[in-house]
């Protein structure tokens, strides 16, 4: 069965991305860690869009879980066109306010487990006549954020990985797209720990997940290499640039701090 595989499917940008893609009649495969919340999601989907989903409950932290995804695909002759890396969260603070463990954790999910699934699927996207895969940065990724530093470089990474991965695979059947989208209205805050003050800046910005999931998708579609969600958010971008470093650095570290 052809399908979208989505990483983070449950909820915020992950399940938006799932319902623009059911609008579209895609067949979807739902990951993420709350089986309850995943069972819901593709009975729902099923039901309202007539599609086929299935779902699969897994710690994406664990460095094991993108050869189980993949090796759950090949045992229920799940045939992947379309990939999502989109799950991922942030830690705010300094870098010693965690532990080692946790930190490891969030790099394991927001670049090393898209990296690894990208790596396992590229073969099986090959095959089909046109595929997808869609990367899920930050407006963070542009710039570097103190207090909210080591997500900011998962972040850039994403987007770098991205850009190369793009023109590697330039003159095959895979279109590689990146969204970066800035504060959106989801539980990152939460799993976070963001302050007081970066929650009024959040607030100033703040996207629906589902404008950010269809202008994600509409994007990949296109055949788009990067989109940064919303005008502010893309002037932002473009001032990071123009301005100095130090300055901008130290203006975000006061939201953060």
């Amino acid at each position: 069965m052809l399908s979208t595989l989505i990483t983070g499917a449950s909820k915020g940008i992950g399940k938006a991305i799932a319902e623009e893609l059911a609008k579209r009649g895609h067949n979807l495969l739902l990951i993420a860690r709350s089986e309850k919340l995943l069972e819901q999601e593709a009975k729902r989907l099923a039901e309202q869009y007539k599609i086929n989903t299935d779902y699969l409950a897994i710690d994406l932290s664990a460095a094991d879980a993108p050869g189980d995804i993949y090796n759950w695909c090949v045992e229920k002759n799940y045939s992947v066109n379309i990939l999502v890396n989109n799950a991922g969260y942030g830690l705010s603070g300094s870098l010693e306010k965690y532990e080692e463990a946790e930190n490891i954790n969030m790099m394991q999910v927001n670049m090393i487990t898209p990296v690894h699934l990208c790596q396992l699927f590229l073969p099986m996207l090959r095959q089909q006549q046109k595929s997808y895969i869609l990367n899920i940065a930050s407006s963070a990724a542009y710039q570097a954020v103190p207090y909210l530093s080591l997500y900011a470089a998962t972040k850039a990474f994403i987007l770098n990985f991205s850009r190369g991965l793009r023109q590697e695979l330039r003159k095959s059947p895979v279109s590689v797209t990146c969204i970066s989208p800035g504060a959106t209205n989801t539980d990152f805050v939460v799993r976070a720990k963001v302050g007081e003050k970066g929650l009024k800046a959040a607030d100033k910005v703040n996207m629906s997940p589902e404008a950010v999931g269809k202008i994600a998708v509409e994007a990949m579609f296109a055949g788009k290499a990067e989109v940064i969600t919303g005008l502010l958010n893309k002037l932002g971008a473009f001032l990071v640039w123009l301005l100095p470093k130090g300055l901008v650095e130290k203006t975000a570290m006061k939201i953060y701090e």
